[in-house]
């Protein structure tokens, strides 16, 4: 399709934006003179960047690829984080996408060059950048081995994001099966670069990835609003044994939280366990992903319920804990009967399960609760191996602790 799009085609995109596809294409025959099928397609893939872009989905100058170019691109709050992580003057963009971690790199690095090796893709790119006004990414339709082989040029970052599906479209979560292969390229990337900047799926096993390359420095687990969307890994020219890990979340107010911790403090942490006590401390999903299970504990000065259960809790309040932080108001048996009088008349809470018999829909259909209200149930098992259910309440957001 040639872009930008006719005024006619604009008009119907900006109309449909928030209809649903598939009855559009339906609806087709009724504009013989727009290509609705593309026109469809657009909107789709603005339907589906509107959560992770949201000024790109709104911005009526820019042509969206496929969708699924959109579902595999980072979010702008993603985005921005890895940008923070960079500069210098130049940085390569090995796996460009739909340019969202270009268009990020470019407000920290002096010159970007996206790499993409699907020209229709890379054409789009290069069409949105200019109606972005991003004047220092230059756009190379290209594979990602053949341009770095050819480029005579040395890179102060080297940025990659593996694609994760095989040619059956199944999701693959090991290094070496995904495309490009970064630990076979790895010494033509470290001659080509000071540092590189790894993008890898939330699935790949962190210590399986260390392992393999050898050379990480540091690497980040990366959350948004508490559900992990990225494992960044850098990468210098020295081996590394024991990369520091930064669990970070990206929350919904703006700020983050984050904690650091490597595998010898974690290993040196001695837990220390209790019954419930006034508080609650669940930590967030990046905290979990990046491997805490015991320095989290060691330093917030917390007890843990139990050795598989990962819940925490004292008599002081850690307001700056990097999860969720609840007032325990009582431990009871996993029993409706005892749990529905904290719930009120629609005997509704939210549950959690953790080192618990039940599921949470197993919970839900033995006792009857359902879900939503102020109140919070953790059933979890204690100190002698009892399944019980801590009835709680939330307590404000944690503060900043970046």
């Amino acid at each position: 399709m040639d872009y930008p799009l006719p005024e006619a085609a604009r008009r119907y995109v900006a109309a449909h934006l928030h209809d649903d596809p598939a009855h559009l294409a339906l609806q087709a025959r009724r504009h013989p003179g727009l290509p609705v099928p593309e026109l469809v397609r657009q909107i789709q893939a603005r339907q589906k960047a509107r959560a992770k872009l949201p000024a790109w989905a709104d911005n009526p100058d820019l042509v969206f690829p496929p969708a699924l170019s959109v579902e595999q691109a980072s979010s702008a709050r993603t985005a921005a984080f890895k940008a923070n992580l960079v500069g210098g003057q130049r940085l390569a963009d090995l796996t460009g996408g739909f340019g969202a971690d270009s268009a990020a790199f470019a407000t920290r690095v002096a010159q970007v060059d996206y790499v993409e090796r699907t020209p229709p893709l890379a054409e789009v790119v290069r069409y949105n950048f200019s109606q972005l006004g991003i004047d220092n990414v230059t756009v190379h339709a290209a594979d990602a081995l053949a341009f770095l082989k050819e480029t005579p040029l040395h890179y102060d970052w080297l940025y990659l994001d593996p694609a994760r599906r095989d040619t059956a479209a199944r999701k693959i979560f090991l290094l070496r099966d995904c495309e490009p292969d970064v630990v076979k390229l790895l010494p033509l990337l470290l001659h080509k670069a000071d540092k590189i900047l790894l993008k890898t799926s939330p699935m790949l096993d962190i210590e399986h990835a260390v392992q393999g390359l050898a050379h990480v420095r540091r690497l980040w687990v990366v959350a948004v609003d508490n559900e992990v969307k990225e494992v960044l890994y850098e990468l210098g020219q020295e081996p590394a044994i024991d990369p520091e890990r930064y669990a970070i979340n990206l929350r919904r107010d703006g700020t983050q939280q984050e904690f650091r911790l490597n595998r010898a403090r974690e290993a040196r942490a001695t837990p220390r366990y209790a019954e419930a006590q006034q508080y609650l401390y669940e930590p967030n999903a990046a905290v979990l992903k990046a491997g805490a299970f015991r320095s989290i504990g060691t330093a917030f000065e917390l007890l843990k319920l139990h050795q598989h259960s990962h819940l925490y809790t004292s008599d002081v309040l850690r307001p700056e804990f990097p999860g969720r932080v609840f007032k325990v108001l009582a431990v009871e048996k996993a029993d409706g009967s005892a749990l529905k009088p904290y719930l009120g008349p629609e005997a509704r809470a939210h549950v959690t399960t953790r080192n618990f018999p039940d599921s949470v829909a197993d919970f839900r259909r033995r006792t009857g609760i359902r879900e939503g209200g102020e109140i919070y149930l953790f059933a979890t098992t204690d100190l002698r191996g009892r399944p019980v259910v801590l009835v709680c309440e939330k307590l404000t957001a944690p503060v900043h602790t970046a």
